[in-house]
């Protein structure tokens, strides 16, 4: 039995509202998946304390996140994340949130810019805002549970409780990879806290190591050095062995550091203030377990020769470092007038930054045009490492075969193998055609001067004129004189 149409018509329209509501509900659920947003800190801080910005992403995790911005006045330290799970009214919701610490440099007015930080491939805005940074504030004392006897607000105050020191197995090393160097060649500090696998006594971060790791980072920092911090934000466990008994190491700082000049790099001995629990002698059910205390870890003075870079007539030019050429040529085989690329990579170990651009020789073969530059550096396994890339543009003006390592190179010292060597390319160019060597004065334009050459006459004139010019100014003047005696008469 068919069914009217008027029916048929009622379904499909039905049909239809359904389809447009599941779609508006699930744009809705999407649009709730990817709630992501910045939440900027305070706007008035004390100079102790830090200052956050943090990336929140609600019912969606943070699958990839882009470093957060450097700010003027800040020192960007350590880096925490959290999480969160709700169920209300049978509805279940997600929050997860990474935390970035700055820390004040100084007092004053800090403006932090408009900025961007792309999550989970997502550009998220933040319109900045301006913070004050005001006098340092008195710490609060931190809060400890086991410091705290509940009873005795019951029972009244009982004997006091005697608590002893347990002692601990940790120490805190500035450790140099190298005591001698040359001028320009980098080594690398690196500040740790290792405790023993075996350590008794119970330590803890204090609320105040932002602020120690800041000023420690001041005292550490050479002021002859090029630095390349390695940028530590978060405090975390590495296992590691000395003499043969195992260790909790916490890395504080790591920097690569490569000296401007001669003078000896002396790092001072650096302090970092730690919480340590004494314990109680007689503990008991309902007394204090524990009660906090200061440990002060010390580290040893270092020092870091530099040496002198041998006799060059460059010795002040050439970059420092392990370097090997990396090349790249889009025509090996051309003709004259033709253009082509050519890509001089040094990469390797050492201060990429101050790697300058190669020589290139003025020849009638070649004309070179200023490269364009592009440099990547990786801070990574205690060593500074990367590439820098001249890309030129080039054009040949002669045919023949040429050995491109003869017009372009770069010297630089070796500090492993104490010497110096030349990074030179290996490609060999074949150029055919003719010469273009006088290509270019053909090609300007050079003026009505030279064009009217072949139809002036060369009959030799004389350009004293000194008696047409006696003239017209005694006219002149006789006109002035003229002109006051009938102003006078007039008046």
């Amino acid at each position: 039995m068919a069914l009217p149409l008027s029916v048929i018509k009622k379904y499909m329209m039905l049909k239809r509202v359904l389809i447009l509501i599941t779609i508006f509900f699930g744009f809705c659920a999407k649009n709730q998946a990817q709630n992501i947003r910045i939440i900027l800190g305070p706007d008035e801080i004390a100079l102790n304390q830090a200052f956050t910005i943090t990336v929140e992403v609600q019912n969606d995790r943070i699958k990839s996140i882009d470093n957060f911005p450097e700010i003027n006045g800040f020192n960007k330290v350590s880096q925490s994340s959290s999480s969160s799970t709700n169920i209300i009214n049978g509805k279940y919701s997600t929050t997860q949130s990474i935390i970035q610490n700055y820390v004040p440099i100084n007092e004053g007015t800090i403006v932090i810019k408009p900025f961007m930080i792309t999550v989970n491939d997502k550009p998220i805005n933040s319109p900045g805002k301006r913070v004050i940074v005001g006098p340092a504030r008195q710490q609060q004392r931190r809060y400890d549970p086991f410091s705290y006897d509940p009873f005795e607000e019951f029972f009244g105050k009982r004997q006091p409780q005697e608590f002893i020191e347990i002692k601990d197995d940790a120490f805190l090393a500035l450790t140099i990879d190298k005591d001698e160097v040359y001028i320009g060649e980098g080594f690398t500090a690196t500040l740790g806290l290792y405790i023993s696998a075996s350590n008794q006594a119970d330590l803890d971060w204090p609320t105040d190591i932002s602020e120690q790791l800041a000023d420690i980072k001041k005292k550490i920092t050479p002021s002859n050095c090029w630095e390349e911090n390695f940028k530590i934000t978060n405090l975390n466990r590495k296992s590691v062995e000395i003499n043969n008994k195992r260790y909790g190491h916490y890395k504080l700082f790591q920097a690569s550091f490569f000296p401007l000049n001669n003078e000896t790099i002396n790092f001072p001995s650096i302090s970092l203030n730690m919480i340590k629990y004494k314990v109680a002698k007689n503990p008991s059910y309902f007394g204090r377990s524990r009660q906090a205390d200061t440990k002060v870890f010390t580290t040893k003075p270092m020092t870091v020769t530099v040496k002198e870079l041998p006799p060059h007539p460059l010795r002040d030019q050439v970059p420092v470092g392990k370097y090997y050429l990396g090349e790249e040529i889009s025509h090996e085989t051309l003709n004259t007038g033709q253009s082509f690329t050519y890509q001089f990579t040094v990469q390797g170990e050492g201060n990429i930054s101050a790697i300058d651009n190669p020589t290139v020789l003025e020849s009638a073969d070649f004309d070179f045009y200023p490269p364009n530059i592009r440099q990547n550096i990786n801070r990574s396994n205690n060593k500074v490492r990367g590439s820098k890339t001249f890309n030129y543009y080039a054009i040949p003006k002669e045919p023949g075969e040429f050995n491109l390592g003869d017009y372009i190179s770069l010297i630089y010292f070796d500090p492993y193998e104490e010497a110096y060597d030349t990074l030179k390319s290996n490609f060999k160019v074949v150029v055919t055609g003719e010469s273009k060597k006088n290509i270019s004065i053909s090609s300007n334009d050079l003026g009505s001067f030279y064009n009217l050459i072949d139809i002036e006459n060369n009959k030799l004139e004389r350009i004293n004129n000194e008696s047409i010019v006696k003239l017209i100014a005694n006219i002149f003047i006789i006109v002035l004189i003229l002109l006051t005696i009938f102003f006078i008469i007039k008046k």
